[in-house]
């Protein structure tokens, strides 16, 4: 029989886990187009993402999904690379780690936004078992809109799963053959 999962009998700051990871891009990470991979970027971003929760949670912390990865600008050899991370909402066991990166040209002082993502984590206790987390306390409007919008990215992704699930088993090829007018494929079979 499982074990229920113990309440957290306390709740822990944004602030006491918010981190900030820092690091040179190099040449080694660049990828053929002599940009930085999109790899090492998504290397960094879990690896933020994990001090963060486990900073939170007090516990080792797996990721679970990773939402929001869109790449807006290129990342160049010499830059450093800043990734913030902050809890933006905790479930029973697992937090959505909002992730901020931006890059900076130290010569010119230039600084962009790359890319905002989310990570969902969990938490495992020894037994590597899910195990309940601390509440979250909000200490300013900017985290209650953090957690606000989470609650609503998770609802919304539950729709679409829900959704394509319903697309995927319902879907008949010949019936719906006509949504492939205009794109760009060919079939290479006969239906």
């Amino acid at each position: 029989m499982q074990q229920p999962i113990p309440e957290p009998d306390f709740y822990r700051p944004v602030s006491h886990s918010r981190t900030t990871l820092t690091e040179l891009m190099i040449p080694s990470y660049a990828n053929f187009g002599g940009k930085i991979h999109g790899g090492i970027l998504l290397s960094l971003m879990d690896k933020v993402a994990y001090t963060c929760a486990a900073k939170h949670a007090g516990n080792y912390c797996v990721t679970v999904t990773v939402d929001g990865v869109h790449f807006l600008q290129p990342v160049e050899v010499g830059e450093l690379v800043s990734l913030m991370a902050s809890v933006n909402y905790v479930g029973r066991t697992s937090l959505v780690i909002g992730i901020k990166v931006i890059a900076e040209n130290v010569k010119s002082g230039y600084v962009k936004h790359t890319n905002t993502s989310y990570f969902t984590m969990v938490a495992k206790a020894e037994d590597n078992k899910p195990t309940k987390v601390p509440g979250l306390l909000l200490e300013t409007p900017e985290d209650v809109r953090r957690f606000m919008e989470a609650i609503q990215r998770k609802e919304i992704k539950t729709r679409s799963e829900q959704e394509l699930t319903k697309m995927k088993t319902n879907l008949e090829l010949r019936q719906n053959i006509s949504a492939l007018l205009g794109q760009r494929c060919s079939l290479g079979f006969e239906l």
